[in-house]
């Protein structure tokens, strides 16, 4: 891999967090019947894109110096 990426757009470890959330629900005797991990993965993954995008936008309209 020549590329990183922050750890936070990973599919896998959203998958994995999502999983190791799932199993803990489980354990505690929330009820999870019809939960798909995979579509919740995917939902959080863009959640987070967006907000990370809202930050950015609002980071530098609230900037006091120039870039570059």
């Amino acid at each position: 891999m020549a590329s990183a990426k922050p750890w936070y757009l990973s599919r896998t470890i959203w998958a994995s967090l999502v999983t190791i959330a799932t199993a803990i629900a489980g354990l505690t005797g929330v009820p999870l019947e019809g939960i798909d991990n995979a579509a919740l993965a995917e939902t959080l993954l863009q959640a987070i894109t967006a907000v990370s995008g809202l930050i950015a936008i609002f980071g530098r309209i609230g900037a006091r110096d120039r870039i570059g």
